[in-house]
């Protein structure tokens, strides 16, 4: 005969809900929005010094980020949501954990 052992319920907490999916989408735009805008500015930043005779390197190097900043862009902000630490309960063995409360200590007569 076979004797299941008592099972305890899993005991979910607020801390391990993830993100809401508004936040985690709104904070890839505006990561994605912050990228695209460094890149337009290397790109104008590319035009200006090459017409203004800067030396060949910087120009390179403003193309360089305003050729590869899209396809980072796209791969951080398609990255998917970020993993959370769960929370996790103390067992009975813990140092912090309290005594039974309601026992009251036996007075001696």
């Amino acid at each position: 005969m076979k004797v299941n052992p008592r099972r305890q319920a899993e005991v979910y907490t607020v801390t391990n809900a993830p993100r809401p999916l508004s936040e985690d989408i709104g904070s890839r735009q505006r990561r994605y929005l912050l990228s695209m805008g460094i890149r337009t500015a290397c790109f104008l930043g590319a035009a200006f010094t090459a017409m203004g005779g800067a030396p060949l390197w910087v120009v390179g190097l403003l193309v360089v980020g305003a050729v590869f900043l899209p396809y980072i862009s796209v791969v951080i902000a398609n990255g998917g949501r970020e993993p959370t630490a769960a929370a996790r309960f103390a067992g009975p063995d813990s140092q912090h954990h309290k005594g039974i409360s309601g026992q009251r200590p036996e007075i001696g007569s």
